[in-house]
């Protein structure tokens, strides 16, 4: 992923881009070809789109699409709104205004105005890609705005689901999520234990929708995990995976017993 994106935007510059590599696929109803000539574009940090060959008969390759992926899906994702850009769950919920200002599906209306905030060799690299036309040249294929309205609509989507209850995670995970053994049974951890969900709520620590939020561990953390604080302290303090990890006490155990290699019988 570019490095432009910042550590906290990570998930959701993955999810963009997840979703803008189907749309892209879906179109490739035929041979993709390397475009000739190379669309211009500006200078920029912004990953490269793959380069060009010197005849139309040239397909791309696998990493060829993923860089090409990875440069528009950068590009655009970094002209998002910063709402949409931290997009989740919790925030679509929590802020009604939200759901007014990117009523679903987005038109291309919305995305008209997003485009005008691009670097224009993004529009033109679909357009050469086969991927879209530019008006007024008569095209079955969609304008650069008809084909990111249903994207950037997968992608809205995408990022405000709500997380899965816990019986639907555990085909998932396949190793504890503290020590990584894989050998053994693993049991659901709440990471909010159930004996505080009510003063969870009072107190303003957490969302209601937040408390079934679990890690699948295997016996020896699991019991750790309760030992090492009480039921408001993991509540308050440890409510991730990585809030536990990064307790010097959690690592500890977590490599000590990552070395025992009996299987359940």
């Amino acid at each position: 992923m570019s490095d432009e994106i910042p550590p906290e935007h990570t998930t959701n510059y993955e999810q963009f881009r997840d979703v803008l590599s189907s749309f892209l696929i879906e179109r490739m109803t035929g041979p993709f070809s390397k475009p000739k000539p190379k669309p211009k574009r500006r200078s920029r940090k912004s990953p490269s789109p793959p380069s060009t060959a010197s005849s139309d008969d040239t397909e791309l390759t696998a990493d060829d699409l993923a860089d090409f992926t990875s440069y528009i899906a950068t590009a655009i994702f970094q002209t998002l709104p910063p709402a949409l850009q931290s997009l989740t769950h919790y925030t679509w919920t929590d802020d009604p205004s939200l759901e007014s200002l990117y009523p679903l599906p987005l038109t291309p209306d919305f995305t008209s105005h997003l485009l005008q905030t691009l670097d224009p060799s993004i529009p033109d690299s679909l357009t050469a890609y086969g991927i879209t036309s530019n008006p007024p040249a008569p095209s079955n294929l969609p304008t650069p705005a008809e084909f990111l309205a249903p994207v950037l609509s997968s992608y809205v989507t995408t990022a405000t689901t709500p997380p899965p209850p816990p019986s639907s995670t555990r085909g998932k995970v396949t190793a504890c999520e503290i020590c990584g053994r894989d050998w053994i049974n693993l049991t659901y951890h709440h990471l909010i234990p159930r004996m505080v969900h009510a003063k969870a709520v009072k107190r303003g620590w957490h969302r209601e929708d937040e408390l079934q939020n679990v890690a699948w561990l295997c016996g020896a953390c699991h019991r750790f995990v309760h030992r090492f604080r009480g039921h408001e302290e993991l509540a308050r303090e440890y409510f991730t995976v990585e809030r536990l990890l990064e307790a010097d006490e959690v690592r500890a155990f977590a490599a000590w017993v990552g070395r025992v290699r009996w299987k359940v019988r």
